[in-house]
């Protein structure tokens, strides 16, 4: 009796060990399974701000210029993501080049300017991302190249879509710099 208690005891503790190891093998499937690459494309509506307005008398001026957004990125690992994010600002103003040397500053116009750029974006959770990258300003006066900085804050909805804040700054290289606050909804398509 004492054998056959002992064996039952041991086919037990096997079966319960075993349930165990699979659990945990299953759930780091799972984990491993949640994450899949995919893309996203987004619209937001900004508010661009220079500091370095100019107004019809040329006095300094602080402007707030509207702006779209359409931003296409795609999200290769966890973390990471690259993505092409294009400004476009629906007004004509006027701007001093404050990074031009000395006696080169001059009042430029630019005419609904559009500004895309090449982003690396780092995700540290789910909500949250980092983006920086390069690329140009373009209006038919005069084009710029520019590097800019931005943190995203996402909030997902069913369905693949996501809800999201936006701040950017812009430096456009021997020119003048510019920051953006937007709102915009994204939808993920290909494998979320």
């Amino acid at each position: 009796m004492s054998v056959i208690h002992n064996l039952k005891k041991t086919l037990f503790l096997i079966a319960f060990f075993c349930l165990i190891i699979q659990n945990k093998i299953t759930a780091q499937e799972q984990e491993e399974a949640a994450f899949r690459p995919h893309h996203q494309i987004g619209i937001s509506i900004n508010h661009v701000h220079v500091f370095e307005g100019r107004d019809e008398e040329g006095n300094r001026e602080t402007l707030t210029l509207p702006a779209w957004g359409i931003d296409y990125t795609y999200q290769f690992h966890e973390k990471w993501a690259i993505g092409l994010h294009t400004d476009f600002i629906v007004e004509k103003f006027k701007v001093e080049k404050v990074y031009a040397s000395g006696e080169d500053k001059e009042t430029v116009e630019r005419s609904y300017p559009i500004a895309p750029a090449l982003m690396g974006i780092y995700k540290p959770n789910e909500h949250w991302s980092f983006l920086l990258g390069f690329g140009g300003e373009f209006a038919k006066e005069e084009d710029f190249f520019l590097t800019r900085a931005g943190i995203e804050y996402g909030y997902e909805l069913p369905k693949g879509w996501e809800i999201f804040g936006t701040v950017s700054y812009d430096f456009k290289w021997n020119a003048y710099d510019s920051w953006g606050l937007g709102l915009g909804i994204a939808k993920s398509f290909g494998g979320k």
